[in-house]
């Protein structure tokens, strides 16, 4: 997929290479994850899972949650992760169980189907992932596999609250460097 074409806009372009550098990393990440989303659908059509729906089973699958501890985790209204849970209870994916520390409550628990749709969506997208990295030339398939260390602690440091820096700040020394 080539790149989205962008028409500089000298009134909100920054000299500043870091913000240059965040600005196609987003643009990157976000392309990525419409390719590979639209590439999985063609093919392998069963895949319809929502996105949010399958972030939920990810987070599920570590341990039962109720739903206040899942939409703080997945940085969502609780009304929003009430509505999802109930698809994914329809669909027979998760399951309410009784909370032990607080009768009152309940806690969504990752179903055995729910379990197989997780795998099954994991695997379906490593293959085509796969499939891409080794259309690549083996220096940019090492480049991509050499830069993941630092793309997971980029996740990590932006899945902590209150831990994106300052506006304006300076980036760490490296940080997003060419």
């Amino acid at each position: 997929m080539p790149p989205s074409p962008r028409v500089p806009d000298p009134a909100i372009e920054s000299p500043d290479p870091a913000v240059e550098h965040a600005r196609r990393l987003t643009d990157t990440v976000t392309r990525l994850r419409r390719a590979l989303r639209s590439s999985i659908r063609t093919d392998y059509p069963w895949e319809s899972l929502p996105m949010a729906q399958v972030e939920l089973l990810q987070t599920l699958a570590a341990a039962p949650l109720r739903v206040g501890e899942l939409a703080a985790r997945q940085r969502l209204a609780p009304n929003t992760v009430s509505g999802l849970v109930g698809k994914l209870l329809e669909a027979g994916f998760v399951d309410r169980q009784a909370d032990p520390g607080d009768r009152r409550t309940a806690r969504i628990a990752l179903t055995p189907a729910g379990r197989r749709q997780l795998d099954d969506w994991q695997h379906a997208h490593e293959r085509r992932i796969a499939t891409a990295l080794g259309t690549l030339a083996p220096a940019d398939r090492d480049a991509v596999v050499h830069a993941l260390p630092a793309l997971e602690q980029l996740a990590r440091a932006l899945a902590q609250p209150g831990a994106a820096p300052e506006p304006g700040a300076a980036p760490e020394p490296g940080a997003l460097a060419e």
